[in-house]
């Protein structure tokens, strides 16, 4: 079993204070955090089981990570949605950059440390250095989960990684919704079209 090889940890944080020309009515931090890794697999061909490494990388990963991004976001308290990120280099597979962010080992702990109860958005693919890693955001509270103002989405990029064996792992987060949402939620709309949440008509007394 390799060992786990971070190479680096790059923080991207942006504070949005306008938006449609007007002043936000506070601030929008949106935030993320990411380790460059070498890439587990690197080198082995095609692996039957990936679960040795994941269970191997997965934890220490979240060890890192969790806790900046909390930092950065000011406390759990702070973080209102989330999402998270693999990117594996060319000579990976897509499996590989999956793996390591969909497992309780990783996931869950963001979960816990943002203290969210709801699915983590993600995007995973494979790619060059330089790309633009870019992933979606939604409420961290399951209950909460149609609330379009926090329908958000972080982007950066790291100009030497993913090389071509390594796999970039990433969380990030939000401390509100878009400045000036106006657009509503899924619960106005099914009222406005009188279904419920499985788009059935509400039963008439």
């Amino acid at each position: 079993m390799t060992d786990i090889v971070i190479r680096k940890v790059v923080d991207h944080v942006e504070d949005v204070l306008m938006e449609g020309g007007r002043a936000a009515p506070r601030p929008l931090r949106m935030a993320a955090c990411a380790a460059v890794i070498r890439n587990p697999w690197a080198g082995q061909g095609f692996v039957d089981d990936l679960a040795p490494a994941i269970l191997a990388h997965a934890p220490i990963l979240a060890e890192a990570l969790v806790p900046r991004l909390v930092a950065l976001m000011g406390g759990a308290e702070r973080i209102e949605a989330y999402g998270k990120a693999a990117v594996v280099g060319t000579n990976g597979e897509i499996e590989h950059a999956a793996g390591l962010i969909h497992t309780l080992h990783f996931g869950n702990a963001f979960r816990i440390g943002a203290e969210g109860n709801a699915f983590l958005p993600f995007v995973n693919k494979r790619s060059g250095a330089g790309v633009p890693i870019a992933f979606p955001l939604t409420h961290k509270r399951e209950e909460r989960k149609g609330t379009r103002s926090h329908f958000l989405s972080i982007e950066f990029a790291i100009s030497d990684a993913p090389t071509a064996d390594e796999i970039v792992v990433a969380l990030g987060a939000a401390d509100g919704g878009r400045p000036h949402h106006r657009i509503g939620d899924r619960f106005q709309d099914m009222k406005a079209m009188g279904v419920d949440q499985t788009g059935k008509p509400h039963a008439t007394p």
